[in-house]
């Protein structure tokens, strides 16, 4: 995990790979319940026995989950401290490039790719954040994904 002391840390990195998190283990009863909560059953998500003749051969995360998990997976990788807020300000690009089987151990790849100023001594970074899945060919997740942080 790489940590800051303060926001003014951050400008000078734009254009680098800024720290890679620690692995996630997702499990089906995490599946179910974002199923539940968003109200996706499609069986490829949540029916394991059907799954397996399917053409991943397990159960899968969906898409919007994994997205989801950006924010626990950049808390495995970047911390920012004398920052009483920090906010999700929205996303730029996302794309999902390769399935997440049940089981699957993710992480996430942040590249800080713009750091602007905001009132009150704030920052809004732009990261490019990529989702790696343990053993996979591609990622998982590719997004930009905007922060807000206030000292």
């Amino acid at each position: 995990m790489k940590t800051f002391e303060t926001l003014a840390e951050l400008p000078p990195l734009v254009g680098q790979e800024v720290a890679v998190g620690d692995w996630y283990t997702l499990s089906q009863e995490q599946i179910n319940q974002f199923a539940d909560a968003t109200g996706d059953h499609q069986w490829i998500h949540v029916d394991p026995e059907r799954a397996r003749q399917g053409p991943f051969g397990t159960t899968i995360a969906h898409g919007f989950f994994t997205l989801s998990l950006m924010s626990t997976l950049f808390e495995r990788a970047v911390a920012v401290r004398q920052v009483r807020m920090g906010l999700n300000y929205g996303l730029n690009k996302v794309r999902f490039p390769a399935p997440v089987p049940v089981g699957s151990r993710l992480r996430a790849r942040c590249k800080l790719l713009v750091c602007e100023s905001l009132e009150q001594g704030g920052v809004q970074a732009t990261w490019g954040i990529t989702i790696e899945r343990e053993g996979g060919d591609k990622p998982v997740c590719v997004a930009e994904w905007l922060n807000r942080f206030y000292p």
